[in-house]
């Protein structure tokens, strides 16, 4: 099994027993892959949930330029969501989880299609 796939394997459980989601392990690949090398960097792997510039981050690079989304208080309230539902105290939230979450959303799975 190759460090992606070990990765991979570690979002699904995030996914599974801290996010409470059953995940469609295509998709999941898929978004793991359109994240690039970012996923072997130990700082950019993760989002920080409490930094805004994070969070802005993710809403203009990810939600606004990668999946198409116009801008709007809604994509904040998304990414909150997010968070609230990964957990605010857990300490790493992967990139990839959270973007996989967002996609299943906003129903963008056909970015990836």
């Amino acid at each position: 099994m190759g460090k992606r796939d070990e990765l991979i394997a570690k979002y699904a459980d995030d996914l599974k027993n801290k996010c409470g989601m059953t995940p469609d392990m295509a998709l999941l690949t898929k978004v793991t892959i359109g994240c690039g090398p970012a996923i072997y960097n130990a700082d950019a792997s993760t989002v920080a949930g409490s930094q805004a510039s994070e969070l802005e981050t993710v809403k203009n690079n990810f939600l606004i330029k990668k999946l198409g989304l116009a801008d709007g208080p809604q994509l904040m309230d998304a990414i909150n969501a997010v968070i609230e539902t990964y957990g605010k105290s857990e300490r790493n939230k992967y990139r990839v989880v959270i973007y996989y979450m967002l996609v299943k959303h906003f129903g963008k799975e056909g970015v990836y299609a």
